[in-house]
């Protein structure tokens, strides 16, 4: 079973970036189709991003608007999120997640398998 860990997050003020890192361990990196998600108190989680198994196909959920960006490094064995132009409303806790299916609805928490803790992302006016 794979195991993440986020770490990255911390408090900007609006405009300002951060990048978050999730390393995994215990399978190969390859092997598995991974995302980003987000978590606001009160609110559902929701899908953030996510990025093929090969690298390179990556899906980005419409609030992004382009201000993210999803990569992998398969020989360090860890999935980044380059975010910039940080708004308020993007404060949440931030989790990584993977599964090995490269098929179905990225967006649903429910069809990944393994997640991190958490990192939190606070953003302020």
């Amino acid at each position: 079973q794979v195991q993440l860990a986020e770490s990255g997050g911390g408090s900007v003020q609006a405009g300002g970036s951060l990048r978050l890192s999730c390393d995994t361990t215990g399978y190969p990196h390859s092997h598995y189709y991974m995302g980003w998600f987000r978590q606001a108190p009160g609110k559902e989680r929701e899908g953030v991003a996510a990025i093929h198994n090969d690298g390179y196909m990556t899906v980005y959920a419409d609030f992004v608007q382009d201000r993210f960006t999803i990569s992998r490094s398969s020989a360090k064995s860890t999935l980044y999120l380059q975010m910039n132009s940080l708004k308020p409303e993007d404060t949440a806790m931030y989790f990584c997640a993977a599964r090995r299916e490269a098929t179905g609805d990225w967006t649903r928490p429910e069809t990944f398998d393994a997640w991190g803790q958490g990192t939190q992302v606070t953003v302020s006016s």
